[in-house]
């Protein structure tokens, strides 16, 4: 499901290094050697350059780029070179940090990440940071999203496909009944969401379609504009259809008003080596062009180049 294409006979790491190196010498920045390199290596080989940059030149490869590197080509160069859950902890503790009023962010982290990989991010905050991702969402949260995030940021799901079909008809209607009555942050239908697995709450909500005639996410639009309502939509797309998700940010990050490229840069960066053909596949669906073209329409110059070399080419 990866898009990223690495050489059959990789360079050893340490002409990699002595390469990136002469790429930061001279007047002037070799950005198309960096994407060269960078953009064609995956997250083992790119931890193994940090180290041995650093133990050959005594800096951080993540300094070096950031002193290179400007804008938006910089930014997704630099998520790109951080380890898998380095990365998680960073966008997590920017949304933190900069007191955001989105918590997608925060979402994702949670939801389309395994749990082992969640709790990799979550150490590699606390080491980070000094203090706990959890400890954070719960302070810059409030109220009904509190009450949702911070159980998401805490769970540790199983990830078996094990799944007892009783407890999803009669959890499926407990949902049916809460979304009746409008009480969405009711206690048992936020537990459903934080702690059953990703195959058993795929059962419930399949189970609620059948019987209810409509999907939940359906039912949970009757005021589009509440914020709760929002996360809580997120977070069931991310849970059961992870594709179906990243492609409606990505459209929402391509449009006709302007290239939200906070959003395209994480995506692409996170998803790369993970599920990007899917993400791919159903932006084609969606959408009247492939997520490349949109790619090439919306971006330039060296950003556009890293994004379509870490989204693959469409027959990827």
């Amino acid at each position: 499901m990866s898009t990223i294409i690495v050489p059959t006979d990789v360079p050893p790491v340490s002409d990699d290094v002595e390469q990136l190196r002469k790429a930061f010498e001279g007047w002037g920045t070799n950005e198309g050697l960096i994407i060269e390199i960078l953009s064609h290596r995956n997250a083992k080989q790119r931890k193994l350059i940090r180290q041995t940059y650093a133990q050959t030149y005594n800096e951080d490869l993540l300094k070096a780029l950031d002193k290179e590197l400007t804008r938006d080509f910089e930014r997704i160069v630099l998520l790109w070179t951080y380890d898998p859950p380095e990365r998680d902890a960073f966008l997590a503790n920017e949304i933190v940090k900069n007191g955001a009023k989105s918590h997608q962010v925060i979402v994702e982290i949670a939801c389309t990440r395994s749990s082992h990989d969640l709790l990799l991010a979550k150490k590699e905050y606390h080491a980070r940071y000094q203090k706990s991702l959890e400890e954070d969402v719960a302070n810059y949260t409030t109220g009904d999203i509190r009450k949702l995030l911070w159980p998401l940021v805490t769970s540790y799901r199983y990830e078996g496909e094990e799944v007892d079909m009783t407890l999803a008809k009669s959890e499926a209607k407990l949902i049916h009944d809460k979304i009746t009555e409008n009480c969405y942050d009711y206690d048992d239908f936020i537990r459903i969401l934080t702690t059953r697995s990703k195959a058993q709450i795929n059962a419930t909500l399949n189970h609620y379609k059948d019987e209810f005639g409509q999907e939940v996410n359906k039912n949970l639009k009757a005021d589009p504009n509440d914020e709760f309502l929002k996360i809580l939509r997120a977070t069931i797309t991310s849970l059961t259809n992870p594709a179906k998700y990243f492609e409606r940010v990505l459209r929402l990050a391509i449009n006709k008003q302007g290239t939200d490229e906070d959003a395209l840069t994480r995506v692409v960066t996170t998803r790369a080596e993970f599920d990007m053909k899917a993400i791919k596949e159903e932006y084609k669906k969606r959408n009247s062009l492939s997520l490349n073209e949109a790619i090439a329409k919306d971006t330039r110059g060296d950003y556009e180049d890293m994004l379509l070399a870490l989204a693959g080419s469409d027959d990827a």
